[in-house]
C-alpha cells in the first residue's frame, strides 16, 4: 500500500524544515499545498485560473477546486509509493474527502505528525524579522541580527519591519491558526493517528522523534 503522512504545525515551530528531511528520509514527495496553488497559477492551468479567480476577489478556494488540485497532484508517477501532505487538509470536511480520495489510490493516512511549540516561542521565532530595503535581505532582531543596528549587513540599506512580521501581527495569525487547527488535531486524535512532537527541541532531535515515532 502507499504512505500518505500528513504534516501539522504552526509557524514557526519548524513543520517545513521537518518536512523536507522526511521527504529525503523517506523517499517520498513533499507536497505543499501553498506551492500548489503557485504553481497552477504560474503555468496558468485550469486549475489554477480557476483559483486565482477566488483569491482576486479575495475569497478562499473552495473545498472542491482545492481537492481537485490535490488530487491532480497525487495522480502523478512521483505518488505512487505515497506522498507527505503540508498545509492540506485544513479542516475535517477536507480530511473526510481527502480519506475517499485517498482509498481511490490503494491508502489511507498513516499518521499525522504534529510538531508543537509554546506560543510564546512561535511569535518569538517568527516574529521580529526585518528586511533591507534595497534586495530584502532578511535578519531577525535575536537569531540574526545585523552587525550595526538598523544597517544591511550586505548592501548598506536600511532595514525595515513588515507589518506581518511584527510580534502582534504574527500573534493574531497564531490565534487564528490554532482556531482553524484544533477541530482537524482532534479529529486525527480521535481517530489515533496524532503524533505530537515538541518542536522545541534542536532541529536533530525533533528528527529523531519523528522518525521513531513513524517507524512504530
Amino acid at each position: 500500500m502507499s504512505t500518505y503522512i500528513i504534516l501539522l504545525g504552526p509557524p514557526g515551530a519548524g513543520k517545513g524544515t521537518q518536512a523536507e528531511i522526511l521527504a529525503q528520509t523517506t523517499k517520498l514527495s513533499h507536497i505543499s499545498s501553498g506551492d500548489l496553488f503557485r504553481e497552477n497559477i504560474q503555468n496558468q492551468t485550469e486549475l489554477g485560473r480557476l483559483a486565482k479567480s477566488y483569491m482576486d476577489k479575495g475569497e478562499l478556494v473552495s473545498d472542491d477546486l482545492t481537492i481537485a488540485m490535490i488530487r491532480d497532484r497525487l495522480s502523478r508517477a512521483d505518488c505512487k509509493d505515497g506522498a507527505i501532505l503540508d498545509g492540506f487538509p485544513r479542516t475535517p470536511i477536507q480530511a473526510d474527502e481527502l480519506e475517499q480520495m485517498l482509498a481511490e489510490f490503494g491508502g489511507q493516512v498513516d499518521a499525522v505528525p504534529y510538531v508543537t511549540a509554546a506560543e510564546s516561542i512561535l511569535i518569538e521565532r517568527t516574529g521580529g524579522r526585518w528586511s533591507c530595503r534595497a534586495q530584502g535581505h532578511i535578519y531577525h532582531k535575536k537569531f540574526s541580527p545585523p552587525k550595526q543596528e538598523g544597517i544591511c549587513d550586505i548592501d548598506g540599506s536600511e532595514l525595515f519591519q513588515r507589518d506581518d512580521d511584527k510580534e502582534e501581527t504574527v500573534a493574531k495569525r497564531l490565534r487564528v491558526y490554532f482556531d482553524r487547527t484544533m477541530p482537524l488535531v482532534e479529529y486525527y486524535r480521535k481517530r489515533g493517528k496524532l503524533i505530537e512532537i515538541n518542536g522545541v527541541q534542536p532541529v536533530e532531535q525533533v528528527t529523531k522523534e519523528l522518525l521513531t515515532a513513524l517507524k512504530k
